[in-house]
């Protein structure tokens, strides 16, 4: 989800406030994605990391070990631990949805090959368990290593749901918390645990991050009907064209009748799409008020990680991951 296009932007002043370590963080990013014997590793590594990503997940490990008083140097290796398992992941995601474009660019995949994109992500998250067990923590390798495994989880179970007209609401959560939130909530947590956070605090990190990334994915998969094109970079309606089973859908089919639901079979679970079904697609979405519901659960998700919050100390990096989560539903409100 591109986050220019909103009123504000609380990641640049976030950005600002973290400056130092967030070029240590860029600096670490690159001294590790080097390798001595295939060059071609730093060159995918390069064409994606330095496309202009916005470091949203590295930031708030960085945040949270700050907002909770650390003074070390492990959040800079936790925070390139988490873009690497990020970039990892989008890698990987580009040779599944078979995409062309990532931040403005062609895809890895594109500009050479999907052997090369899958096996530079390997890499990265192998390098990212290397960094990972530097702190020499237990539990920040334990929280990191889950949440690796949680997002693959989640991407195969995706595999199987989202041209599945039973998937329900419960079952796209699952899904949601594991290829979106479970890296942004583990970003969160570790960044208290280096900080040897009081439980409360960590657990308030965890809530946050978890809630953040919901809304998130929530929000992203609503603007896929509704959104300015020119804003988030998709076509509105490459969700339901790819026949992904998102919010807005989900909630449209549980209210079908049998015609309704006919088509839904027709064009999701079959994907014999014909012209003018988007329109259509759309009509059932308004008919059944699916866009505002979904747009009042991205909302109640990011009043839940303002609200995760309260414990931590009173500090401007709290208000600014406040603001941070307004942020990501500023375009629906």
């Amino acid at each position: 989800m591109n986050l220019d296009h909103a009123s504000t932007k609380p990641h640049e002043r976030l950005a600002a406030h973290l400056e130092t370590k967030l070029v240590a963080v860029n600096e670490m990013i690159h001294s590790r994605m080097m390798s001595e014997h295939a060059p071609r590793i730093p060159q995918v590594t390069a064409h994606l990391i330095d496309a202009g990503g916005k470091r949203l997940r590295p930031m708030l490990t960085l945040a949270a070990a700050d907002l909770c008083g650390y003074q070390g140097q492990y959040d800079v290796h936790l925070a390139t631990t988490v873009e690497f398992i990020h970039t990892a992941t989008l890698l990987h995601d580009d040779v599944v949805d078979e995409s062309a474009q990532r931040r403005g660019r062609p895809t890895a995949n594109l500009m050479w090959d999907n052997k090369s994109s899958v096996l530079v992500g390997d890499y990265l998250f192998s390098r990212s368990f290397q960094m990972m067990v530097e702190p020499g923590n237990l539990r920040v390798l334990s929280i990191l290593s889950n949440s690796s495994a949680t997002i693959a989880e989640g991407e195969v179970l995706q595999l199987t749901a989202a041209t599945d007209l039973a998937t329900d609401e419960d079952i796209y959560l699952q899904v949601v918390r594991g290829k979106t939130a479970a890296l942004f909530s583990a970003a969160t947590e570790v960044g208290g645990v280096i900080a040897e956070a009081p439980e409360e605090q960590v657990k308030a990190l965890f809530d946050y991050g978890d809630a953040l990334g919901i809304s998130f994915q929530i929000v992203d998969d609503l603007l896929d009907y509704q959104g300015d094109s020119a804003a988030t970079g998709k076509n509105v309606g490459d969700d339901f064209r790819e026949r992904k089973l998102t919010l807005p859908v989900i909630k449209a089919v549980a209210k079908a009748d049998a015609e309704e639901r006919a088509f839904w079979v027709r064009t999701i679970e079959k994907g014999r799409q014909e012209e003018g079904d988007l329109e259509h697609a759309l009509s059932l979405l308004n008919k059944h008020n699916t866009l505002e519901e979904t747009r009042q659960d991205a909302l109640a998700w990011a009043t839940k990680a303002k609200d995760a919050l309260q414990v931590l100390p009173d500090h401007p990096v709290r208000q600014l991951l406040i603001e941070i989560a307004d942020y990501v539903v500023a375009r629906i409100n």
